[in-house]
């Protein structure tokens, strides 16, 4: 095998199961140690990986990194696809909702367009962008004001005012990142306000978020696990993982992608 084949075949295995070892390489490509260890501090200078003492992990952003709207929409597709329409079933015509700001929610947005007589609240403007398109004269859309942020959300003490004013029978939740330890979290100071307001104006909170927010760690926390209702992600979840998130959460459904 070539190094450059060995090195896209570490790198897939280090996306799939998370970090690997060296001596674990050694023996699965029958290389010397020092062969593996070049072979990842070249991945790691590409910024493939993030060399660990003893092996590699994936690159994680750092908290405070926060991609643009335009960005997420491309990534894990088929995944938010899939878990937007888990959450479209859950919506019944006449009911107050509420949808944060993320490219998930925008997905189920699309989803809702032809449920009769809701009651929107969001602080997103691609999602009240969704229904002012669709043209239903039966859909109240409250659009709270705001500043806006990278992710297109409106946030600041206008949004949160806004938001305190109001009580949706359940919120739909798109965050950053989703770990045991921190919770929910977000690497946007005032997004995270805007969404610990709508978690407090909400009867109930259902949470979703693709396998790849499992342990992403954004810089300011939304909420505890313990808070979430329900939190809906995909079968790229390691089943570890949904082990952990199921002791935690009130109700846990797990999606398979096509």
């Amino acid at each position: 095998m070539l190094a450059e084949q060995r090195q896209v075949a570490i790198v897939a295995r280090v996306r799939s199961s998370g970090g690997v070892r060296v001596a674990e390489l050694v023996a699965d490509f029958c290389v010397s140690d020092m062969t593996i260890r070049r072979d990842l501090e070249a991945l790691a200078e590409r910024g493939l990986v993030a060399k660990v003492h003893g092996g590699a992990t994936v690159v994680r952003p750092g908290s405070t990194n926060e991609p643009g709207f335009a960005a997420k929409a491309i990534r894990q597709q088929a995944e938010k696809a899939a878990i937007a329409a888990r959450a479209a079933e859950v919506v019944s015509p006449g009911a107050a909702i509420a949808l944060s700001a993320g490219t998930t929610t925008a997905a189920l947005a699309q989803r809702l367009v032809d449920v009769a007589w809701l009651t929107v609240v969001t602080n997103s403007i691609p999602v009240a962008e969704v229904f002012h398109r669709a043209g239903r004269t039966d859909v109240t859309v409250l659009l709270t004001g705001g500043q806006r942020t990278p992710s297109d959300a409106l946030v600041g003490p206008m949004a949160i005012a806004a938001i305190r004013e109001l009580h949706p029978d359940v919120l739909f939740l798109g965050v950053h990142g989703v770990s045991e330890r921190a919770g929910l979290t977000s690497p946007n100071l005032m997004e995270a306000d805007a969404d610990r307001a709508l978690v407090a104006a909400a009867e109930r909170v259902v949470v979703l978020a693709d396998h790849t927010k499992w342990n992403t760690i954004g810089i300011s926390s939304i909420a505890s696990l313990d808070q979430v209702d329900c939190l809906i992600t995909d079968s790229g979840l390691p089943r570890a993982a949904r082990a952990r998130l199921a002791d935690h959460v009130g109700e846990l459904i797990v999606v398979e992608v096509p």
